[in-house]
């Protein structure tokens, strides 16, 4: 039992398995939050005190070890006031040990690594199990469920389908993966996370129920398969009027394929990726795509290779599913409105949204009720359509970010001093198709950016790449001052291969006239072995951190600049920076040398915190300087880009 702060184990305590020892620490921690919440009771609202006893409750279920007295808590309720920021630091203290359990469900410390799961059951047996075990069986029959897979656009497809749904006047529920910052953005109700007081409520409700009924045969779920059935407790006891849900990877044996009875299905644009688990073959991967169709649920896809399209009508016309093909949003139909998602790739995902929320909207009985007798078929979308389109957000897909605390540097002008610009295209890109797709969305945004390009129409060609390098930097005619420098920050999985990726992005870059004056590698912050929060310390660096991955790509990178490859010894006499010199930045190509081990066009740097720290230092020095990173071939880079961007 738990008294005066210290951990009581029974004379067994000695052959404690360290995965024993981790509950017993969470169990601690949670009783301590618990604690702590219950004394700032008497200054919350009625509303905050129910909340914060239901939480309360729910904590002294759970771990077996755990025995708090209630009557103790109520002692403390009575007696002790706390400050409204106290409050808040609390639940920051509760959430983090909510992060702290989720920590322990991964079962592998990588992507890529097979997740090893004990028991006798597979994968959906246990996912079934679960879901019994929570009680949601009838209520996940009841949820009015939009399901898609796909390769790439799956997130974007959903993020549309939520916001038009929404703007039709629908309680919305939206999951998807992965989250970037924060695992709440996972679970969104009518927009927006979940909030932190209610996940909380949830996730403990859910981690207790399925921890009283573990067994050797049925252990406690991995992460992805807790956060799935997560998510429908979370939307089933909101009674969202419709549930779109993600994928995660793959279709047939995905977590979320317990989804039996959707109203409509989708298949986002099919590619090459997860190879490892899916197969090396687009005909195999569309093979477990369409595992999500349902006998006789109506599906959607968009124009596929025909490869793919052949196994999807194949299996759709097995289950006597109406397979449809939703053809890219034609802009006629936008009136003049714009896409809230940037790239010419998202009018893809927008038509194959709008055709899945038509369909919706026909099967629930609603398309009548709101649109009284317009066709489906008609020019232009209804206007709630077009709102939801024009609205709809997902971080990390090509998304641009100003560095905020430049810009509060110029609008004080202490001194007379100035900075300048340091803008941020992050797009989570990390297969060959998406990294295409990246490229043509980062090129065109900062030919818009800059309002001009490296295009000459009087010769009518482009210039070549050896024109361009030079100092990698190029002067426009618009802004005679400004000295403009689009810069590669990268990172990806190791299962991933560079020697695909950057001939895809560099090529497409060139094709309209756009190259990157440098590159820098650099090692994500997250880890897979750790769900963090939002709040969560970000280390400045981490010196003891293998780095061989990070060479590895700049030595793909340096073979496509040179056309040549880097010798290893090159490599190896090249030891990471703690961030890139004062003159990395306007050094010449010309003072590249490879075999002395010298680089003047990309750097592997041992911290991305001070990497950001570089690229803010480098503006802030040269006033007429407009730095352009692109941040790609990771969504876990992105997120750590967007969380130090934040803070």
């Amino acid at each position: 039992m738990l008294i005066n702060k210290r951990i009581y184990l029974s004379p067994g305590v000695v052959g404690i398995s360290q995965f024993h020892l981790r509950e017993c620490l969470i169990s601690y921690k949670l009783a301590r939050t618990v604690y702590s919440l219950s004394i700032g009771m008497n200054s919350l609202d009625i509303t905050g005190v129910k909340r914060w006893k239901s939480l309360v409750e729910i904590g002294q279920k759970g771990f077996s070890s755990r025995k708090i007295s209630s009557r103790h808590l109520e002692k403390m309720d009575s007696r002790v006031a706390i400050e409204e920021n106290s409050q808040d630091s609390r639940l920051s203290s509760a959430y983090d040990t909510a992060m702290e359990a989720l920590s322990s469900l991964i079962t592998h410390q990588k992507r890529g690594d097979r997740s090893q799961v004990g028991g006798k059951y597979g994968k959906l047996d246990r996912m079934l199990m679960y879901v019994k075990i929570l009680g949601l069986e009838d209520h996940l029959t009841n949820l009015k469920i939009i399901h898609v897979a796909g390769t790439k656009g799956k997130g974007s497809t959903c993020t549309f389908c939520e916001a038009i749904l929404r703007e039709c006047g629908f309680r919305t529920g939206l999951f998807t993966s992965p989250h970037l910052i924060d695992v709440r953005e996972r679970f969104r109700l009518d927009g927006l996370d979940i909030a932190e007081d209610k996940f909380l409520h949830y996730f403990w409700e859910c981690w207790n129920q399925l921890k009283d009924n573990v067994t050797d045969d049925l252990p406690m779920p991995p992460l992805f398969q807790f956060l799935t059935v997560l998510g429908f407790k979370i939307f089933s006891s909101e009674k969202v009027d419709v549930a779109i849900f993600e994928v995660g990877i793959g279709g047939s044996d995905d977590s979320t394929n317990v989804i039996k009875d959707p109203v409509v299905c989708g298949i986002s644009p099919l590619g090459m990726d997860h190879i490892e688990t899916l197969g090396d073959t687009l005909g195999l991967i569309a093979s477990h795509k369409a595992g999500i169709f349902k006998p006789q649920v109506p599906a959607f896809t968009v124009p596929q290779l025909a490869e793919a399209m052949n196994v999807l009508e194949e299996r759709a016309n097995g289950l006597m599913v109406p397979l449809e093909i939703a053809m890219p949003l034609d802009c006629k139909k936008l009136n003049g409105i714009k896409l809230s998602l940037s790239g010419h790739h998202q009018f893809t995902n927008a038509g194959l949204a709008v055709a899945l929320c038509k369909c919706w909207l026909q099967r629930t009985g609603n398309w009548e009720k709101l649109f009284q007798h317009a066709s489906l078929e008609e020019e232009i979308l209804p206007e709630a359509f077009l709102r939801g389109l024009s609205t709809a957000r997902l971080s990390g897909r090509a998304q641009i970010v100003h560095d905020s605390s430049l810009k509060s540097l110029n609008m004080s002008g202490v001194n007379g001093i100035s900075s300048g610009d340091l803008i941020f295209y992050l797009d989570g890109a990390h297969s060959p198709e998406s990294m295409e797709a990246c490229a043509r969305w980062f090129s065109t945004a900062v030919k818009e950016n800059n309002n001009t390009s490296l295009f000459s129409p009087s010769c009518s060609k482009f210039l070549t790449m050896e024109e361009v390098w030079g100092n990698g930097s190029a002067k426009h005619e618009n802004e005679s001052n400004k000295i403009f420098k689009q810069i590669l920050l990268f990172n990806c999985m190791d299962v991933r291969d560079p020697q695909i990726l950057f001939p895809t992005l560099v090529d497409t870059c060139a094709s309209s006239g756009t190259y990157f004056s440098k590159a820098i590698f650099v090692p994500s912050i997250s880890k897979y072995s750790k769900v963090t929060s939002a709040s969560s310390a970000v280390p400045l660096d981490s010196p003891s951190k293998d780095l061989t991955w990070q060479f590895n790509l700049q030595r793909a990178w340096e073979k496509i600049i040179h056309g040549k490859d880097v010798s290893n010894k090159s490599l190896q006499a090249n030891i990471a920076e703690s961030f890139p010199s004062c003159k990395f930045i306007h050094e010449d190509i010309s003072n590249c040398s490879p075999t002395d081990g010298h680089f003047a066009c990309s750097v592997v740097v041992s911290s991305l915190p001070l990497t950001i720290n570089w690229l803010r230092d480098s503006v802030k020095r040269n006033p007429s300087l407009r730095i352009q990173v692109l941040v790609t071939g990771s969504l876990h880079l992105v997120g750590d880009v967007l969380k130090l961007l934040r803070r």
